[in-house]
């Protein structure tokens, strides 16, 4: 491959799009680019874990022969992707992460990935996380752990930590993921791309293990927030199985108005340990970019203590639910963290239960008193930078012991139980080099104001342009800027 093919994998998908539509390169000239990206990087970071580069060049030459025959282009005509291993593919492994299903072919397509094929992406394989997506740091015994493509003896994050690597290094041009307690926020921090935790029911999902369960959803990933919103519009959209989904489909633009808006600019999320650098980068970089860009920014501190409790205990509930039978019959294929949160659901009492319904609500009631003042509210992803590969979570946090996995993921988990949307965006660098991303945050079905102000923010800090690291060693190309500190905060 030539430097420009090995620089068009990490454009983004709206370039890649039009530069097709123009005649500059095919589908299959664009996977092929992909597949010399992945065989040059896999090996060091691990992101893509099943992959099928036959079938995906046949759906490539398809997806050329429509465009050259002047047939309607669909929203993702010819662009290459990796879907998360929770998702079933049809006659493609996929494995969950766990052992248990190590050599699972389905015979059929989850409903996110039927869409984002019927919207003609060129599926080639499948993207790592932790076993049955347990845990912000990407690691199973099936295929081992993912690296971060910005330092590659660091955590990619998780669950989706597979995707968001294969975003960063250029092994996808748009990727899916799912949020529970921030499995597409937090990898999107550690790995400086775009990921947006949508509202309960914007993205249908299924098949399901339960269609009523509101603490999860699916959401897109992208390097650019156009791309996410693209990807966006494809994922979302009624589909009767589902109970609670918002039929109308959102567009795959993003909005371009520029009514200033009132935000929030919270430190801690409540008072939680925020590591300094972290703090460091998103005070110096995040407070004067929304100024910049007309925006009125006031300190506050949300009141989310109580979503602590409530999201372990509705976590363990769904555990329960989900996994007590694999507990009781194959134990020791699972790992301990799995274990750890089933064996706390099965210990709940009726009390536990309605107590966290009850206090869910009031963790509500006290964001939308919040939003009574203001329209978005901005904070930390992460609170810790991504840390050694190696280890399975973070011990402490500025010298405070955490107690278990659960406990450092709380800038995401608490936002979940409250069921507002949220993106994060990137925004800057530390100074080890590490990536940085802001949490935006909105009420429910405000999708569309996130997206416009990450827009806003992304065109003064196009951060997404910087390089990782594993691909220094690249042919020069479209992006190869050196790592941003503190004090710049984007590239120039």
């Amino acid at each position: 491959m030539t430097a420009v093919d090995n620089a068009i994998c990490r454009w983004s998908a709206t370039e890649q799009l039009a530069a097709m539509q123009r005649g500059e390169f095919s589908a299959l000239e664009l996977l092929r680019c992909t597949r010399a990206q992945f065989e040059r990087i896999q090996p060091e970071i691990n992101a893509v874990v099943t992959t099928d580069f036959d079938a995906a060049e046949d759906t490539a030459r398809q997806s050329d022969a429509r465009r050259a025959s002047g047939e309607p282009l669909r929203p993702l005509e010819g662009l290459p992707i990796a879907v998360k291993d929770l998702e079933d593919t049809a006659g493609m492994r996929t494995t969950y992460g766990s052992r248990l299903y190590a050599h699972h072919v389905p015979s059929s397509d989850s409903l996110t990935v039927e869409r984002m094929r019927a919207a003609g992406a060129v599926l080639y394989g499948k993207t790592n996380t932790p076993e049955f997506g347990t845990g912000s740091h990407t690691y199973n015994r099936v295929f081992g752990t993912t690296t971060n493509p910005y330092a590659p003896d660091r955590s990619a994050g998780g669950s989706s930590g597979g995707a968001a690597a294969a975003l960063a290094a250029g092994l996808v041009s748009l990727a899916d993921g799912s949020d529970m307690g921030g499995s597409l926020r937090n990898p999107a921090s550690f790995c400086n791309v775009v990921g947006l935790r949508p509202s309960v029911g914007r993205v249908p999902q299924w098949p399901t293990r339960d269609a009523w369960e509101s603490l999860s959803t699916n959401g897109p990933m992208g390097r650019t927030v156009a791309d996410t919103a693209l990807l966006f519009s494809v994922l979302t959209g009624d589909d009767p199985r589902v109970p609670f989904v918002i039929p109308k489909a959102m567009p795959a633009t993003v909005s371009t108005r520029d009514t200033p808006l009132r935000v929030g600019w919270s430190c801690t999320l409540g008072g939680l340990d925020i590591e300094p650098e972290i703090t460091e980068v998103l005070d110096a970089i995040g407070p004067a970019t929304l100024h910049e860009l007309g925006h009125a920014v006031t300190d506050v501190e949300p009141d989310l203590n109580a979503a602590d409790t409530v999201f372990r205990t509705l976590r363990a509930l769904i555990y329960a639910r989900s996994f007590s039978s694999m507990i009781a019959t194959s134990r020791a294929e699972l790992g301990e963290e799995l274990i750890a949160n089933t064996e706390a659901g099965l210990r709940l009492s009726t009390d536990d239960i309605q107590g966290a319904i009850a206090g869910r609500t009031v963790v509500y009631a006290n964001m939308m008193r919040l939003f009574e003042h203001i329209d978005v509210l901005a904070a930390p992803v992460v609170s810790v930078l991504p840390f050694p590969a190696s280890t399975t979570w973070p011990r402490k946090i500025n010298g405070i012991p955490q107690p278990d996995y659960l406990e450092w993921m709380r800038t995401n988990s608490r936002i979940s139980v409250t069921g507002f949307t949220a993106l994060s965006i990137p925004c800057g660098f530390s100074r080890s080099g590490l990536p940085i991303g802001l949490q935006l945050i909105a009420p429910p079905r405000q999708e569309e104001t996130i997206l416009t102000l990450a827009s806003q923010f992304e065109r003064l800090r196009p951060v997404w342009r910087q390089q990782p690291v594993v691909l220094d060693s690249a042919e020069p190309g479209l992006d190869h800027e050196r790592p941003i500190s503190a004090g710049m905060g984007s590239t120039q």
